[in-house]
């Protein structure tokens, strides 16, 4: 402790670097070094540690933290490419006077940075941020613009002006004061196509291997480890993987609807019948969704355009209420292995744009979203219109994602006249390209989709919203297994046509998990998790009264982001049970949350203030 309180007082004393409250520190018996690493887990300490022992290193304590400083001192700055994890690092060097902050490879765990005065704040959590006074507190316009697009800030920018995120897979080092941010991993797919040399058993054996390993190493904790069960693809191959590969006792959560277009618990049962697992099942009501979302925007700390993320934190909080402190989870399957509808239908559009005349174009683009109640396939004139949109863009790198991002972006209509001048010249499509590789055009264009989706939804949005924040609100660790970036690096060799097959999305992930999952699920089409948009905050025909407060003409004059009289129509076609377009949903989610990050962030409410 005395070591400890000297080491984060020398830390003190330096004129550029201010540490704030609101993250665990965990400090290394080395006077000259100090880590500050926010509730992450380096999977692989158990072999780093023995490697290091061997080059004469040795060690104080049982902690994985501590393989951090170690492996500082043998590799420098290289020594976050030999970690396996997940984590957010800051890491004082006393001797060199400098400081050195790392993020994982995929973006699960935070950190933001910001730079006033003379000094650099940096955080896991923004509102950590915000404690100090000397920190403005103003939204960015240019950073709701790109949410209102991509769902998500492009890297660096947070919601914020002035906050930014370290982007994932960077690394920044800060030494005379100045700082410098680098890319140490990128997600690279093979350039000119992939030589067939291997059949596609052998991918998904090896394939089957590599996730064995992956939720092998995850699964290492000293207090009892559980999983969620959604009924999809995705949960149920780490569930069978536990099950099949492992001694961990098999415990499972999962969640469901009270509306059937949103549930599925039939699924869920069918896998928990499989595998014969302790089991917890909640029902997440349309009350439970608005009850919750203040609690939720407090932790995104972002504007979000679904609810998904209120029942993923009502599930949380009954997996620690059942004792259990970190589940795995199936995120990023979706990423890395191809299986959202977007890859899908961009093949699809590529397909029409190659054969305009096909008279096939019309069956094959009805078998698109089967599970929406209102499908944009469904209807021949305007599921043309709907899948033709951007096709000016067929060259272009982002060209799958030009249909959401314009259905999305139609939400500007709701901005304020100033909010508007403020992102048009600032917010388009082109706006992504600096964040992609020179040679992506090189690629396949299945993983060119996935590059674009990695870099704006999953890290920006997906874990930010669903992952990690949801599970950390209720104090649980959350666990990734697809987003192993040795898993990662491999999927991205294996030949885009095993990922989607026809139309048979993750194709070589179904392929590698024969006998160990029931056909049901292995078999069943792609059902997204969803949950109740805007339907949720309405009862009676009214708003519930936190949102009749919020996005009352007063509150909306005041903040200043949108045009009342846009939202006040909005809002009564919310009252009346009209708004059932997936636009009008992302508007009306995007809107409130834009407004409780006002209220709490700007203005200092409580999320306790809206309950």
């Amino acid at each position: 402790w005395i070591t400890m309180a000297l080491c984060f007082l020398q830390v003190l004393r330096e004129p550029v670097v201010q540490y704030l409250a609101g993250s665990e520190q965990r400090i290394a018996p080395f006077w000259n070094i100090i880590t500050w690493y926010p509730t992450g887990e380096i999977f692989n300490y158990l072999e780093l540690r023995q490697m290091l022992r061997a080059q004469g290193h040795r060690f104080y304590t049982h902690s994985d933290t501590e393989v951090i400083v170690h492996l500082y001192e043998e590799f420098g700055d290289a020594f976050v490419n030999h970690l396996v994890g997940q984590f957010a690092i800051a890491l004082w060097d006393r001797n060199a006077q400098r400081m050195l902050f790392v993020r994982d490879r995929a973006g699960i765990r935070p950190l933001f940075y910001t730079r006033t005065a003379g000094r650099l704040y940096f955080a896991s959590e923004v509102k950590s941020l915000f404690t100090q006074p000397e920190i403005t507190r103003r939204l960015n316009p240019q950073a709701l613009g790109e949410v209102f697009t991509f769902w998500a800030t492009l890297e660096p920018h947070s919601l914020f002006e002035d906050v930014y995120a370290l982007p994932p897979g960077h690394l920044m080092i800060v030494e005379g004061g100045e700082p410098r941010v680098s890319r140490y991993w990128d997600w690279e797919f093979p350039k000119d196509g992939i030589p067939d040399g291997r059949s596609v058993d052998d991918w998904a054996d090896e394939l089957r291997e590599r996730m064995i390993d992956s939720v092998r190493l995850r699964l290492r904790s000293d207090v009892p480890v559980g999983a969620y069960l959604s009924g999809g693809l995705d949960s149920s191959v780490i569930t069978s993987l536990i099950r099949n590969f492992t001694d961990t006792p098999l415990r499972t959560f999962s969640i469901g609807f009270e509306d059937a277009e949103f549930d599925e618990s039939a699924y869920q049962r069918d896998l928990v019948n499989y595998l014969e697992t302790e089991h917890t099942h909640v029902t997440c009501t349309a009350g439970d969704i608005s009850q919750l979302f203040p609690r939720v925007i407090w932790h995104t700390e972002s504007t979000i355009l679904r609810t998904a993320p209120a029942p993923l934190m009502l599930l949380s909080r009954h997996v620690r209420e059942s004792d259990y402190k970190v589940v795995l989870t199936g995120e990023g399957a979706d990423e890395v292995f191809g299986g959202y509808d977007i890859f899908k239908e961009a093949k699809i559009r590529r397909f029409c744009h190659r054969y305009p005349d096909s008279t096939l174009r019309p069956l094959i683009l009805k078998k698109l979203y089967p599970y929406l109640k209102y499908n944009p396939a469904a209807s021949g004139d305007f599921g043309k219109q709907f899948f033709q949109q951007g096709m000016e863009y067929i060259d272009q790198p982002f060209f799958a994602h030009v249909p959401r991002w314009s259905t999305t972006r139609r939400s500007w209509r709701f901005f304020s006249a100033e909010m508007k001048s403020a992102v048009e010249s600032k917010v388009g499509y082109e706006s992504i390209l600096r964040l992609l590789p020179k040679d992506i055009g090189r690629w396949d264009p299945l993983n060119r989709d996935q590059y674009v989706e990695n870099h704006t939804l999953l890290s920006g949005y997906l874990l930010n919203s669903q992952g990690d924040r949801m599970a950390m609100a209720n104090s649980v660790e959350g666990r990734f297994p697809f987003l192993d970036h040795r898993v990662m690096e491999f999927a991205a060799n294996i030949p885009a046509r095993y990922k989607i097959r026809i139309l048979n999305e993750k194709f070589i992930l179904k392929k590698s998990m024969a006998g160990l999952i029931p056909d049901s699920i292995r078999k069943r089409s792609k059902q997204p998790y969803r949950a109740p948009d805007s339907l949720s905050f309405f009862s009676g025909g009214k708003p519930v009264p936190y949102v009749q407060e919020l996005l009352s003409e007063e509150s909306l004059r005041t903040a200043g982001y949108f045009n009342p009289a846009a939202v006040g129509k909005l809002l009564n076609k919310g009252a009346n049970g009209r708004i059932i377009g997936f636009a009008d949903n992302m508007a009306f989610v995007g809107i409130l949350s834009t407004m409780l990050l006002d209220k709490m962030f700007i203005q200092g409410y409580s999320a306790a203030s809206f309950e």
